[in-house]
């Protein structure tokens, strides 16, 4: 049986869903945390894919998202996704590229809940996040890349 997203905290409150965000570049890390300021979001931020996944091993708590940008220097965002889901399965993730179609995705071995490419529309980001944690609440699986999503503005749906 999955457990809630949103489990009661031990003080009573509600935990707000984990989020980590991977970017090399700064401002874009911001820009995406900045994007999903209107939810009730905690957030992880790195600029290393190393780094973060250093953090993913070593966390108790594992993130409930993850959003990382494709193309970053040591690691790009497929083998980070690929790792992070080698400890959690059923990690969901928003892959994020100004260098790549969605056809990386498309021929990827590895399951990337969305893809948006760079430039995109914050509220876009906003919504695809709601929508992947609200699908991990309710136990919601998203269908397979290979065949079920149509690209479209710059995202996969």
């Amino acid at each position: 049986m999955r457990e809630p997203i949103e489990p009661a905290a031990p003080n009573g409150q509600k935990k707000h869903p984990l989020i980590y965000l991977v970017d090399d570049e700064p401002t874009l890390v911001d820009l995406a945390e900045m994007s999903l300021a209107g939810g009730s979001y905690a957030f992880k931020k790195f600029l290393d894919p190393e780094e973060a996944l250093k953090a993913f091993r070593a966390a108790k708590a594992k993130p409930d998202l993850l959003i990382t940008d494709y193309a970053m220097g040591k690691m790009n965002g497929l083998e980070l996704v690929e790792k992070c889901k080698e400890l959690k399965p059923d990690l969901k993730s928003i892959l994020v590229s100004g260098t790549a179609g969605a056809e990386i995705v498309l021929e990827s071995s590895v399951k990337v809940d969305r893809y948006v490419g760079k430039p995109y529309q914050p509220a876009n980001l906003a919504m695809f996040a709601s929508s992947l944690l609200e699908q991990a609440t309710a136990g919601f699986t998203t269908f397979d890349a290979r065949g079920f999503w149509q690209a479209r503005d710059n995202v996969l749906v």
